[in-house]
């Protein structure tokens, strides 16, 4: 039998227990303090997008063409709640950073079948100056793809991470595939009988046109038609970037590689992602009574490589916070 003298002996005494032991949660509302460019991003978030990939078909065989484009009228809802406490990284050439952030839980059904289509449990973190040189405050974002693939993207504050008064500016998201030139240059594929599907889609989803299939942030502008939005916040994440994947890189030089994607062998063998690249819009919208509302858009590339050609894998969707 144990003694009281030997329980007392294998007690922990916390008052001379080391710090680094023990991280208590800050204060929710201090944190949120601190999530700067993320601070609207707790709570959940629900609303409409499209997305739009190039699938291989396997072995070709009698198939016409060794893809097949696939197009779905998307619904989602995104989850995010505060990390409890700030999170250390130990520096060598810089000073130790800590930072919060939040989890995420993104879950995506098609509007059609109403079929699970994707989800994705990952983390937005931000970042205090440390690129390049420890210069530039960033924010990095880490998710895992039930597909077998884990990402983690990184990028630098776009006004430094605060507003910009007025609508998101949205460029064109081209989904034609494509190689690279040595300079790596993006040369558009031209094939027209892989160019066909893109330019003449047969069964459409309801709501997609085909001006949103040649231009997927299309659907976006016209979520936003004649809303009267008062500010934005610009989020933009890359892994692995290409140049003009997205609209031009963001002025800043951070060591190579930035960020990265690792997939399971199957998925580096049958259709390997090798880049993403996403922007982010969180946009104060008011509403024809006055009243204020958050709005989250979107759009996401992500670059698959099969048959010796890129195929950009577009995603999209305008949100609203509930």
């Amino acid at each position: 039998m144990t003694t009281l003298t030997e329980m007392l002996e294998h007690t922990i005494d916390f008052a001379t227990r080391p710090t680094e032991a023990f991280r208590a949660s800050a204060p929710s509302d201090a944190l949120h303090s601190q999530l700067g460019p993320l601070t609207e991003f707790p709570g959940t978030w629900v609303g409409r997008g499209f997305n739009l990939i190039a699938l291989p078909n396997f072995a070709n065989g009698n198939k016409p063409l060794p893809f097949r484009l696939k197009l779905s009228d998307t619904r989602e809802t995104l989850n995010f709640t505060s990390i409890g406490g700030p999170i250390p990284n130990r520096g060598e050439t810089q000073p130790d950073i800590f930072f919060v952030g939040v989890h995420y839980f993104q879950q995506i059904s098609d509007a059609v079948t109403l079929g699970g289509m994707h989800l994705e449990p990952g983390m937005w973190l931000n970042l205090p100056p440390t690129l390049p040189n420890g210069n530039d405050a960033s924010v990095a974002r880490m998710a895992t793809i039930p597909h077998g693939d884990a990402l983690v993207s990184q990028g630098a504050l776009i006004n430094g991470g605060k507003p910009i008064p007025g609508g998101p500016k949205i460029e064109v998201a081209d989904p034609l595939p494509f190689t690279l030139a040595a300079n790596g240059d993006r040369i558009d594929d031209p094939n027209p009988l892989y160019i066909a599907p893109y330019k003449n889609p047969v069964n459409l989803p309801p709501g997609i046109t085909p001006d949103i299939v040649l231009n997927p942030n299309q659907l976006l502008l016209n979520d936003i038609k004649g809303q009267t939005i008062i500010e934005t916040t610009v989020l933009r994440v890359d892994a692995n970037p290409l140049a003009n994947l997205n609209g031009p890189l963001p002025p800043f030089s951070p060591p190579s590689p930035l960020g990265g994607i690792t997939n399971i062998p199957f998925v580096n063998t049958n259709a390997k992602a090798t880049t993403m690249s996403a922007i982010f819009w969180i946009e104060k919208v008011e509403d024809s009574t006055g009243s204020i509302f958050m709005q989250l858009q979107y759009t996401q590339t992500v670059i698959l490589d099969f048959i010796g050609i890129k195929w950009p894998h577009v995603s999209v969707a305008t949100l609203v916070k509930q």
